[in-house]
C-alpha cells in the first residue's frame, strides 16, 4: 500500500511540476490593437505580431533595432538586439516574443518574418482578417 501512496504522490508532483514548466514557457498571442483590453504585466511573456510599420526601423549601435508594428490600427514600439532575419522590412508581417519593458517599449528576444500572405504566421493573417485591414498580394 504504501508503494501505491509513494507511486501516486511522485506521479503528483511530476504532474504539477510539468503543467508550472510549460506555463512558464506559455506565451499568447496578440496584436497591437489587442493590447488596450489585454492584461499583460511587465516582464510577462507575450507573442507580438503584425506589420512592421513603414519609417520606423531605426538601426541603433551594433546589432540593436527598434521598429513598430502595426495591425494598421494601434502601433507598438519594438527593441531588438540581434540579428534580422533576411526577410524584415516595411510593411511584412512579423511575429516578436519577448515582454514589456517598465518603458513601455516591448524588447523581443525573437523576430520571425515571413515575405507575403502565403507564409505570413496564421495568427498574424487572421489578426488582419478579423481587423479588415487584410491585403491580398497582387504578386505571383
Amino acid at each position: 500500500l504504501s508503494v501505491i501512496v509513494a507511486g501516486l504522490a511522485f506521479l503528483a508532483a511530476a504532474t504539477g511540476l510539468t503543467f508550472y514548466a510549460l506555463g512558464q514557457k506559455a506565451s499568447y498571442f496578440y496584436m497591437p490593437g489587442d493590447l488596450a483590453t489585454a492584461t499583460v504585466q511587465p516582464g510577462q511573456r507575450i507573442r507580438l505580431g503584425g506589420l512592421v510599420e513603414k519609417g520606423t526601423i531605426v538601426r541603433g549601435q551594433g546589432a540593436t533595432v527598434a521598429f513598430s508594428v502595426t495591425d494598421k490600427q494601434k502601433s507598438v514600439k519594438i527593441s531588438y538586439t540581434g540579428i534580422l532575419p533576411d526577410l524584415f522590412r516595411e510593411e511584412q508581417g512579423v511575429i516578436t516574443e519577448g515582454s514589456f519593458g517598465p518603458d513601455g517599449i516591448f524588447v523581443a528576444d525573437s523576430v520571425l518574418a515571413k515575405h507575403d500572405e502565403r507564409y505570413m504566421p496564421k495568427e498574424v493573417a487572421d489578426g488582419l482578417k478579423a481587423k479588415g485591414v487584410w491585403q491580398e498580394s497582387k504578386s505571383e
